[in-house]
């Protein structure tokens, strides 16, 4: 919340009551009339940490004094349904005076003003610095709790960062290369802990489908754009982007993926090579290619897959953490353990055991790697192995640098920027997408109720990956596996990706680069691939379909639609399909407003038909609603109430079916009132002086017009019984 905001739908939440300061308190109570809004925003600045609890309670406690003081407002009165009062009594019809554009112009100065002064303010610079938040009150029992969880993670984005960049078809090394600068720069500007910003198997397929076949040049530069694309979006506050992916199409992206990852990994397992660029073209490759199979390779990544999944010790918890969309797998405390489960029951060295059980259960990948790499160089003294390598990886840092806006190929052509742009396509606006999804996934499933600040996160994203570029780093999000050992691990502060390197900045991965790198030449990649499978077959979201269709079956269709259209087509396309089918979805419900219908008494007995429409009136659904007010009007031959309590916005072609609408009742000579229409939305209908448009705000009118409708059709008839008996 940028500022104070009094409305009437702030909320005085038990918790954001109880923590008032006294401070808080004060103003409310003894501020003079005048000043109290100005005292409001004073203490919002003054507060710059106030969270928005606080600030709905502040603008809660002013709304109820300001009510206090005002208690005679006069408000409508609602319509009777069958002895039951009903009906919206929050608006009335108030007077509102047209200024000139003169003096519209006078008041944008001032507005633009306050809007200046709003974005140099210091709560506004804590919340774009998190870190600021937080290093101040940094201890040194966070520094340890973030030193465990931080190495704890590092010995598994290694091992994860060289199989990554497998997935995204580049050498080994440029998985190493996106995992540690961006690290340093999440830290700055992260707002979650539990952040491990990195490579992820997603971001590596979708890279491996926008640039495969290409120069690692154009991953490299993927990552940079895909960080502008992001700070972009941030620096418009489009986080809320997220919301037009909903549940049903994340599960089915998500469990897409994971299977078109596994696809991808099997010629690892296999020691083949295969091609295409979707699951059926993979598949259908591997079937040409599997008699090229290589018994080394096919027991190397057989048995490092059971060893995995042996070692995967960790309770699987398959609660839902949907936050845009994604389901997280949480991994929580060991199964293997020793002695009693209460903690406090154990004996130091019960302790110990379970702690060492837990830490190499989670550390699986690196011990498996280390294993296997050992093999590996015993092997390769003997001869040659009887497996496929990783091999050679540059040793030392990679160059800091700006990324490829163009290069010269071997054949002394130019790429020009341009033509690099073009052959990355949707891939540099849909990686951001999915990023963001990722990472919104993690926050909210640890943020502990706490909102989550969308744009926020695009900005720190942003910026990381343009810190990856210049390392010639692949683009990276937030690692769903990997925050679970984070977070169980018990990091405090965002600091514990300085220890890791599994978010984007580590010192094990420094060090890796550093002195290790010649070790990395014997990990078999059958190793890797187990590594990737045995991780990913878990984010197949199985699990969601029985619950989707116990709630709403009709959610089915747009997951599935995603699923189905990921396998078939490119990653990009299908959640593009599975958005649109989405969309499709919201428009048929924007265009098929429900209308409620009931034969109702006035306080005097006159009967009449109520109409309920349950949403605003834009140009999908205005037809559909006159058909239907038509056909029972004229079913009912009484007159007709039509409740607008709902309708809160419309525009000109729902104005101009009113108009029709009201003719039409003309000529039937049948009344046609609208109750608690909003002023707004009065001034677009009277704006084409539509006849017979008829406004009542409380139920004794309804009766007063009954009446002289009554009566003016009596006179009627009589004027023509008249003018009848003079002709004849």
């Amino acid at each position: 919340m940028n500022s104070l905001v009094l409305t009437e739908s702030s909320q005085l939440t038990a918790d954001g009551f109880e923590k008032l300061p006294d401070q808080m308190m004060s103003i409310l109570l003894l501020a003079p009339h005048h000043a109290e809004e100005k005292a409001l925003r004073n203490l919002s600045r003054d507060n710059p940490t106030m969270t928005d609890s606080e600030e709905a309670a502040v603008a809660n406690l002013y709304l109820m004094e300001q009510s206090l003081r005002c208690p005679d407002t006069p408000t409508s009165g609602g319509l009777r349904r069958g002895g039951v009062m009903d009906g919206s009594s929050d608006c009335i019809l108030t007077k509102v005076e047209k200024k000139s554009t003169k003096e519209q112009m006078k008041a944008l100065v001032p507005w633009l003003k306050d809007k200046t002064r709003r974005a140099f303010t210091k709560k506004l610079l804590y919340k774009r610095l998190p870190v600021l938040s937080w290093l101040p009150r940094y201890s040194s029992a966070d520094a340890l709790g973030d030193a465990v969880a931080g190495i704890t993670v590092g010995l598994t984005v290694i091992p994860q960062s060289l199989a990554y960049s497998n997935i995204a078809g580049l050498p080994a090394q440029y998985g190493l290369y996106g995992s540690f600068l961006g690290c340093f720069l999440y830290i700055v500007l992260g707002s979650c802990k539990d952040v491990p910003m990195g490579p992820t198997a997603i971001i590596s397929m979708l890279t491996y489908q926008t640039t495969k076949g290409l120069d690692p040049a154009f991953a490299v530069l993927l990552c940079f754009l895909m960080g502008c694309v992001e700070v972009l979006m941030g620096l418009l506050g489009l986080g809320f982007v997220i919301d037009f992916i909903s549940g049903p199409v994340s599960s089915g992206f998500t469990s897409a993926a994971a299977l078109i990852i596994v696809t991808s990994q099997v010629k690892d397992v296999l020691g083949i090579t295969s091609s295409g660029n979707t699951f059926i073209e993979m598949w259908g490759s591997l079937f040409q290619q599997v008699g090229d199979t290589r018994l080394g390779d096919t027991v190397m990544g057989s048995v490092c897959i059971i060893v995995l999944l042996l070692m995967r010790v960790s309770l699987l918890d398959t609660r839902s953490a949907q936050t845009d969309g994604l389901f997280l797998l949480h991994q929580y405390m060991t199964m293997l353990k020793v002695g009693p489960k209460e903690l406090e029951q154990q004996t130091m060295m019960q302790r110990v055991i379970n702690k060492s059980l837990w830490l190499i259960g989670t550390s699986r990948n690196a011990v498996l790697v280390i294993i296997c790499g050992l093999v590996g160089y015993q092997l390769s003294r003997q001869g040659e192995a009887p497996f496929k390598l990783i091999g050679y990886i540059p040793p030392g840092l990679p160059a800091f640098q700006l990324p490829p806006f163009g290069f010269i190929r071997d054949s002394n052509t130019t790429v020009t920027f341009y033509e690099m742009t073009t052959s990355l396509g949707w891939g540099i606006l849909i990686l951001p997408l999915v990023g963001l999804l990722e990472n919104i996934a993690i926050c909210k499933a640890f943020s502990n109720g706490k909102p989550v600040d969308a744009s926020q996160e695009l900005l720190a994203l942003g910026i990381s990956n343009i810190g990856n570029s210049l390392v010639q780093g692949f683009p990276g999000s937030g690692s769903l596996s990997r925050s679970a050992v984070n977070n169980s691990s018990g990091v405090r502060t965002p600091m514990g990706g300085l220890y890791t390197g599994d978010t984007t900045s580590s010192v094990l991965v420094l060090v890796a680069l550093l002195f290790f790198t010649p070790c990395f030449y014997f990990i078999p990649k059958a190793s890797l691939a187990a590594i990737i499978i045995a991780a990913v077959i878990f984010m197949v979201e199985v699990h969601v379909v029985i619950p989707m269709w116990k709630t709403k079956k009709s959610d089915l269709i747009p997951g599935i639609g995603t699923f189905v259209g990921c396998l078939v087509f490119p990653l990009e396309l299908g959640i593009l399909i599975g958005i649109g089918i989405n969309i499709m979805f919201i428009l048929y419900h924007v265009a098929r407003p429900k209308i409620a219908i009931e034969k109702c008494l006035s306080p005097e007995g006159a009967e009449y038909l109520l109409l309920t429409p349950d949403r605003c009136l834009i140009f999908p659904s205005v037809d559909y609603m006159r058909n239907l007010v038509t056909k029972h009007s004229i079913k009912q031959a009484v007159p007709v109430v039509i409740d607008c309590s709902h309708i809160y916005g419309a525009d000109f072609t729902a104005a101009k079916v009113i108009e029709c609408l009201t003719h039409d009742f003309s000529l039937r000579k049948q009344p046609l009132f609208f109750y608690n229409l909003k002023p707004s939305v009065v001034a677009i209908f009277k704006g084409l002086q539509p006849k017979g448009f008829v406004v009542f705000q409380s139920e004794s009118e309804l009766d007063d017009l009954i009446k002289g409708n009554i009566k003016n059709r009596a006179e009627s008839q009589q004027e023509l019984s008249i003018i009848n008996v003079g002709t004849g």
